[in-house]
């Protein structure tokens, strides 16, 4: 396992608050790794870690311990001790008299009052167990307990690796339905493009049904040249073949130009600017399902939200995204500037000043570097349960279009088919929750068999194959399943002569999952693919894979991915550790793949990521579908399998 510190951008020393409340609280013990990324644990018999507090101001604190973690089945304890300070005056607080405590995963959490500013909050974690005990087959960082549950060790922060059990159709677990069959089309000559359109607009026009569905379309088994796009623009559609096979429905993009075969779309969503409500926390852990707002009395459960999460110059500055080395003799490197990553979910509870959502946050929101906030919104407009399913789809392509360079550099490779004036993706999926695609085959395409685009929620993507893909071998191509939206789930699917076989977006608000996938004949990696796209896992996927500072690359991708987590996967890996966040390689079975470093003129060493069980796989085999039966029972399992 390798374990290690800081990233050299980290401008204050970790164990730290910021001195701008009215108290400065830090974490004491002789041996707790106090490292954003790192396990902090204290030995079965120790004494627990005291608070050292010194106060600017005249301040209150209120200590609360919460025993089992991460906020899913939280358990608070009565509040242990409070405490006024005066304005200047340090203290030491052994809230635990000098007790160990029982092994397991504790958060304690700190809120301080003060006569001239709002209730403000901060938290710090660790587990009290000792790694040496835990199971062979198992990693040290996220193993089963005693009763077949998971265990996460956090940091001293209460960062740990997420569950991405909320990801896919229904918010994960959930069958893919049957719908029945409303209208019915056999394959003609000539272009399809406007009958199928046609049938779509009619079913379209169908009252929804009490589970949502208004019908399916079945196209017979045969070819369907389309020669223009189809679009899918309200809910409860779902356009469905008789097999994915050669003798199956075959969708053929049909002649020259640059298109996407289908469209799901519906309105953008309205954000509900008066409800706006600031998050107080001064750090709010990545994995986390809770936080307290300034004013929670806006929200009540079942309202959709975004959370905000702000990312100012500060930010960007500790994270070296300021300083981008130019890409060399070609230019063109951007350097970053503040953003934020808005995550989508559903309030489940609202307690006092405490707001809990459906699905974790993927990167820690931190006072110092900009805070964050909570917001309604409304998505009246957004449509829902769309499915696409057993098809074929492919398309034409000059075959005398043929090229040699894979990036731009002439390699050792046969000619291969290079023609870019036809098909682009099939599916195009945005401004739509609940959506399905499964058992479709992809051939002869430029980009993607299907993109989940940036507004669209809980989609699942199954049983899928893509091959022989048709581009030049350069950027921005062949990225076989892409992912930019939320909460998705992509799983059992396969691919070939991909360049980026199983790929995440920029500023990705995660989680996501990769599940059960594999890729064979590629000519880049899986990966994160730039500008800290967050909260992603590569579960049981066969495929190289890249999660790093990607550097210059592009126009200055720079860090590409942040609290992301490989388990169990197979085939090259490279993962390191951005700063202020941390990527988990737990049971990989291949090679470690040197980090890549933008050039020579660029001496910042990048740290790795968090190794554990490297070469031997661990238990169990699916972190996604552990967590799944976890949260649902283990028939949530059965639902999703393949059938």
């Amino acid at each position: 396992m390798k374990s290690t510190g800081n990233s050299p951008h980290h401008s204050e020393p970790e164990g730290r608050g910021v001195d701008r409340r009215a108290a400065t609280v830090a974490l004491v013990h002789p041996t707790l790794v106090q490292q954003i990324g790192q396990p902090a644990y204290v030995l079965p018999g120790d004494a627990a870690p005291q608070l050292r507090v010194q106060a600017a101001e005249g301040v209150t604190l209120t200590l609360t311990l919460e025993q089992a973690g991460a906020d899913a089945g939280e358990q608070s304890t009565p509040q242990l001790s409070q405490v006024t300070l005066a304005a200047g005056e340090e203290l030491t607080m052994d809230w635990a008299q000098g007790r160990s405590l029982e092994c397991g995963v504790y958060a304690l959490h700190v809120r301080g009052e003060s006569s001239t500013a709002p209730p403000y909050f901060d938290r710090f974690s660790f587990a009290v167990y000792d790694p040496s005990l835990v199971a062979a087959e198992q990693s040290r960082i996220a193993f089963l307990d005693t009763d077949g549950r998971m265990t996460y060790i956090p940091d001293y922060k209460g960062n740990r690796i997420l569950d991405f059990s909320n990801c896919g159709y229904r918010g994960g677990g959930a069958s893919l339905p049957e719908v029945p069959a409303v209208l019915t089309l056999e394959p003609e000559e000539g272009d399809q493009t406007a009958r199928i359109q046609e049938a779509i607009d009619r079913l379209s026009c169908l009252p929804l049904s009490a589970d949502g569905f208004r019908g399916a379309l079945l196209l017979k088994q045969g070819t369907y040249a389309l020669e223009g796009t189809l679009a899918i623009r309200a809910s409860g559609i779902v356009l469905r073949g008789e097999g994915q096979g050669e003798d199956g429905t075959v969708l053929h993009a049909r002649g020259e130009g640059r298109r996407d075969m289908l469209r799901v779309c519906g309105g953008a969503l309205r954000l509900l600017e008066d409800t706006a409500s600031a998050i107080v926390d001064d750090y709010v852990p990545s994995g986390a399902c809770s936080f307290h707002v300034a004013d929670a009395g806006r929200f009540v459960p079942g309202d959709m939200v975004m959370v905000v999460r702000r990312g100012n110059e500060q930010w960007i500055h500790a994270i070296g995204m300021d300083a981008i080395v130019p890409r060399p003799n070609v230019g063109g490197t951007k350097q970053w500037g503040p953003f934020d990553l808005s995550f989508d979910r559903v309030v489940t509870c609202v307690e006092g000043d405490r707001i809990t959502v459906d699905a974790p946050i993927a990167c820690a929101i931190e006072a110092k570097w900009g805070g964050g906030s909570i917001v309604k919104y409304d998505d009246a407009d957004r449509i829902a349960h769309v499915g696409i399913e057993r098809l074929r789809v492919s398309s034409d392509y000059d075959p005398n279009v043929t090229n040699t360079q894979v990036d731009g550099k002439q390699d050792a490779v046969e000619p291969y088919a290079a023609d870019e004036n036809h098909a682009v993706n099939f599916a195009v999926l945005d401004h739509v929750r609940h959506a399905w695609v499964r058992d479709v085959t992809g051939c002869h395409l430029e980009h993607a068999l299907v993109v989940i685009d940036r507004h669209a929620k809980w989609v699942t993507v199954q049983d899928c194959t893509v091959t022989d893909m048709v581009s030049i071998i350069t950027g921005g191509r062949r990225y076989s399943f892409h992912v930019t939206g939320q909460l998705s789930l992509v799983q059992r699917c396969r691919t070939e002569s991909a360049r980026h076989a199983f790929v995440f977006d920029a500023r990705v608000c995660g989680p996501n999952a990769f599940v059960d996938c594999e890729s064979s004949v590629d000519y880049n990696a899986s990966e994160p693919h730039h500008r800290w796209s967050v909260g992603g896992l590569y579960d049981h996927v066969r495929s190289p894979i890249y999660i790093r500072d990607r550097g210059w690359m592009g126009s200055g991708h720079g860090w590409a991915g942040a609290n992301y987590v490989t388990w169990n996967t197979e085939g090259k890996l490279t993962v390191q550790q951005p700063p202020t966040a941390q990527n988990y390689a737990v049971g990989h079975a291949g090679t470690e793949e040197p980090p890549f470093l933008p050039n020579r003129h660029d001496p910042r060493p990048r740290q790795n990521g968090y190794w554990d069980r490297k070469g031997q796989p661990v238990q169990p085999r699916s972190l996604y579908l552990q967590q799944l039966a976890e949260r649902l029972g283990p028939q949530a399992i059965h639902r999703i399998d393949k059938t």
